[in-house]
């Protein structure tokens, strides 16, 4: 297609969906808009009734928001104990994982020793921390150490 040619028609474009429209959610403005939501997402669950005017204690939770302000607080404290309870576990496998290579030993190597290593670290795709270290086992392993 031609850029002078081209019309909006010549595009494909899905129709839209249609919306339902409860006719007691246009009458009530009193409610908070996540209460609407919360309401139109349990819409295909729970069977549409009239909106009341205050929150009632009576109603069942929704799947968005939690009923009474304890129930809120309990959720946030468990799920803040469980992202506490992960970051443990991760700084713990971290500090495992550093205690077995935290004693370092610094190397000079001459330029071409170290093209070389540089070379077979990236044919083979291993690190060339990796290859020093398997060289120094087998170099103290051959001599008895």
């Amino acid at each position: 297609m031609a850029k002078g040619q081209t019309t909006v028609s010549d595009f494909a474009v899905a129709p839209r969906r249609s919306r339902t429209v409860d006719p007691a959610a246009k009458q009530d403005d009193a409610f908070l808009s996540s209460e609407r939501i919360s309401e139109e997402v349990g819409a295909e669950t729970q069977p549409k009734a009239p909106a009341p005017h205050a929150v009632e204690a009576d109603q069942p939770p929704s799947r968005l928001i939690a009923p009474t302000e304890e129930a809120r607080r309990e959720r946030s404290v468990s799920k803040a104990l469980q992202r506490e309870d992960s970051r443990v576990r991760l700084r713990d496998l971290k500090r495992a994982r550093d205690r077995e290579s935290k004693h370092y030993v610094n190397c000079p190597l001459n330029y071409e020793t170290k093209k070389r290593l540089e070379r077979a670290s990236f044919e083979n795709d291993v690190k060339m921390t990796k290859i020093m270290q398997a060289a120094i086992d087998q170099y103290l392993k051959d001599n008895g150490y």
